[in-house]
């Protein structure tokens, strides 16, 4: 089946604002089984192809050719089209929470921070993976962050404000140090602050627990070549921001999704 069949669908779902889950849900199937059709990894039943017709309100003939064989018609007749285009954006495009950064940041500096091989550079990692594979997971924002790309790999937008804001706020010092030959900035946390994790849900905090008992312990130099073949970083251009969308299209060595059979 042609690319553009796949993509055709994907952007469909977008524009109209439903999650992968919603529609799955509307076709009987299973989450992966649908990630794995907007993968080109399955083609889509006739029942299926079918019930998407009338999700979409288009013909299953236009289902079937990837495209639609009049646009405008079904936008103008849709009187809810700023509502839907403002719940597509809420989906793909990354929604920064200040707060919550700083308490997922916090939260990292109180378990790892005091590692020799947790600086800035693994931080940034560290953030990177959090964002991007909670979103391949559960089609959700966690922190919601901006990523540009950069030399050493995704580069979190924000950091340098929320830093500050930190020390200012007497929550975390930054030091000058080394691990091994190499030159690195280290943040400590404050020992005596009181953590606020109210914006965190135990779901939330138990993803980023399971980040950091497999990417803490890596070296900057591991953990960035690990972001390098992670397909957001891959197809963006230089100091261009990652999109979230192709946390879906990762390869082997970085995706976290649970596909199932299918």
């Amino acid at each position: 089946m042609p690319n553009k069949y796949f993509t055709f669908i994907k952007s469909l779902r977008v524009e109209r604002g439903f999650s992968q889950l919603e529609i799955a849900e509307k076709l009987g199937i299973s989450r992966s089984s649908y990630i794995a059709f907007e993968q080109g990894k399955r083609d889509l039943a006739l029942s299926e192809a079918s019930e998407l017709s009338n999700i979409f309100n288009i013909s299953l003939e236009d289902i079937q050719n990837g495209k639609t064989s009049a646009p405008e018609v079904i936008f103008e007749k849709n009187k809810n089209t700023k509502k839907i285009k403002k719940i597509a954006d809420r989906i793909s495009i990354p929604q920064e929470k200040v707060e919550k950064f700083k308490q997922v940041l916090l939260y990292i500096l109180s378990k790892v921070g005091g590692k020799p091989n947790i600086g800035q550079t693994v931080l940034y990692k560290l953030l990177y993976f959090i964002d991007f594979d909670y979103y391949e997971k559960y089609d959700e924002q966690l922190i919601g962050a901006r990523y540009i790309k950069n030399t050493h790999g995704p580069t979190p937008v924000i950091f340098s404000k929320i830093i500050k804001e930190l020390e200012a706020d007497g929550k975390v010092e930054a030091i000058k140090s080394k691990f091994y030959k190499y030159d690195q900035t280290k943040y400590l946390i404050n020992p005596n602050i009181n953590l606020d994790l109210s914006t965190l849900s135990a779901q939330e905090l138990a993803h980023i627990d399971w980040e950091l008992d497999r990417l803490s312990d890596m070296t900057a130099k591991k953990i960035s070549e690990l972001s390098h073949i992670d397909t957001p970083w891959k197809i963006a251009k230089d100091k261009e921001q990652l999109e979230y969308e192709f946390a879906f299209y990762r390869p082997e060595e970085t995706s976290v999704g649970e596909y199932g059979p299918l």
